[in-house]
C-alpha cells in the first residue's frame, strides 16, 4: 500500500467522520423544535447523538493520526529521491 492510498484512506475517513458529526448536529439543533401546528418535535435521542457525535470525533483523530505518517513518509521518499 502506497503513501497515496494511506491518505486517500484517511482523508476519506475524514470526510465520512465530517459527515457523521454534521448529522448529529443537525439532530440535536432540531432538538425542541416546533413543528407548523406548534407540536414539539422531541423525538431526537440526546445521548444516541452524543454517543455519534464522539464516534466521529474519535474516528476523525484516527484519520488524522494515519495521515501524519503518510506525510513523513512523502517527505522520507522525497528526500531519498532528491
Amino acid at each position: 500500500m502506497s503513501t497515496m492510498d494511506l491518505s486517500a484512506i484517511a482523508l476519506q475517513g475524514l470526510q465520512q467522520a465530517e459527515t457523521q458529526l454534521e448529522a448529529a448536529a443537525t439532530r440535536i439543533a432540531s432538538f425542541g423544535a416546533a413543528s407548523s401546528g406548534g407540536v414539539s418535535l422531541d423525538t431526537v435521542d440526546l445521548s444516541a447523538e452524543m454517543v455519534a457525535l464522539l464516534s466521529a470525533k474519535q474516528q476523525a483523530l484516527v484519520n488524522m493520526q494515519t495521515l501524519k505518517p503518510a506525510g513523513e513518509i512523502s517527505k522520507s521518499l522525497i528526500d531519498v529521491m532528491a
